[in-house]
């Protein structure tokens, strides 16, 4: 498979995998993006999550909404403001969800030599930067 193919195949597959996710979980791409945002913050305010991926604040409350439903998140108060709310990720929220391809992840990377996954590492980190790059592009307009 040439490399240009490669993208976009890999690009399909992650989409799939994350709607088979969402769809177990009960939850959309958007709501999971949204979800690792938390998980990575800790704790968000609604306005943050907004700006951080790009939705109106109306939307956001949405995407909690689902998120609080499917128990994967909750709002407590800002320990700081107590005026305001966060949103947390519940503990586990994920559960087992991520297991079975952390752990096929796992045996791949296994195949290659410290050097090569050097390399693969190098391709993703930069990958990573073209496609927010991307983004931004196209969210600015």
């Amino acid at each position: 498979m040439e490399g240009r193919d490669a993208g976009r195949e890999l690009s399909t597959a992650v989409v799939a995998f994350h709607e088979a996710v969402g769809a177990s979980l009960g939850v959309t791409a958007v709501d999971q993006r949204a979800l690792a945002v938390i998980m990575g913050a800790g704790s968000v305010s609604a306005g943050e999550l907004a700006r951080e991926i790009g939705l109106t604040p109306g939307a956001v409350t949405g995407v909690v909404d689902r998120l609080v439903r499917a128990g994967l998140a909750r709002r407590e108060p800002d320990l700081e403001d107590r005026r305001r709310l966060v949103i947390t990720a519940v503990p586990g929220a994920f559960g087992d969800t991520f297991a079975g391809l952390a752990k096929a992840m796992a045996e791949l990377t296994d195949r290659y030599t410290p050097a090569e996954q050097a390399v693969i590492a190098d391709w993703v980190a930069n990958t990573i930067g073209v496609l927010r790059e991307q983004t931004r592009i196209l969210t600015e307009g």
